[in-house]
């Protein structure tokens, strides 16, 4: 059976704040490490061995992929970056505290921005410092691909493509492969494989550092998923995921 593993980034500095971080390139937190290395362990205790692996550009991401595949002693492995499985990008929300802006603007509307698949909040403007053509990373992107904002529907625009292209053929070379990267683009991903509507997937929270394992037959068809770890807990850590946007 060939498999994949999605992976959410450890916590982040700003997910420790609860703010929206989208393409801002914030660093793990120290939980967020110590996610990572539990993540590692327990691939490396069910008996993982990733072919090559994915991520995304910014350091959250990187980073935790570096622990796990170090606590697996899988370094060596080759690894592709990819902008296509950054976050998705929170336009001018980014930075924002969450329950702050909870507070101002009310519940339903921040879980609008982050969970609705096809809303977007209002976009950076062109001059704006956190605008990613002004950040050198994305030199030799197209500026009009790249975004000022995204709806989830926008990420997954994005994400689908590299997926159908480069991730999902890996396994024909390969009989497992690792992706790590964020909440959105991942649930983007997920979406996708599954099948989930536009308004289910609203209601779907990734935990930080938990992996999620999908099987595939020697087709590429998909099979079934599956979370590592316990069920009682990583539905704690969703809930915890969903509360994360609302007034305290």
């Amino acid at each position: 059976m060939k498999k994949i593993v999605l992976l959410r980034h450890g916590e982040s500095v700003w997910n420790r704040e609860n703010r929206f971080t989208g393409w801002t390139d914030v660093d793990l937190s120290e939980k967020g490490v110590a996610e990572a290395v539990k993540a590692g362990e327990t691939l490396r205790k069910e008996g993982f061995r990733f072919g090559c692996a994915y991520t995304s550009y910014l350091k959250r991401a990187v980073k935790t992929l570096d622990v796990v595949l170090d606590k697996m002693d899988q370094d060596w492995i080759p690894v592709t970056k990819t902008w296509r499985l950054n976050e998705k990008h929170y336009g001018m929300l980014q930075g924002l505290n969450k329950r702050e802006t909870a507070e101002k603007y009310g519940d339903e509307q921040v879980h609008v921005w982050r969970r609705s698949y096809d809303v977007a909040p209002a976009p950076l403007a062109e001059d704006d410092p956190r605008n990613p053509r002004l950040d050198p990373r994305y030199a030799g992107i197209p500026d009009a691909e790249l975004p000022r904002t995204e709806s989830l529907r926008d990420t997954v625009a994005r994400t689908m493509p590299y997926w159908v292209c480069e991730i999902l053929p890996a396994l024909a070379r390969y009989d497992q492969v690792l992706v790590v990267a964020h909440g959105n683009s991942l649930r983007g991903i997920i979406k996708s494989l599954k099948g989930i509507s536009d308004e289910a997937i609203s209601e779907f929270n990734l935990p930080t550092a938990v992996p999620y394992v999908f099987e595939f037959d020697e087709g590429l068809g998909y099979v079934k998923d599956y979370f590592l770890g316990d069920p009682a807990e990583i539905a704690s850590l969703m809930e915890a995921v969903a509360n994360q946007g609302k007034r305290g």
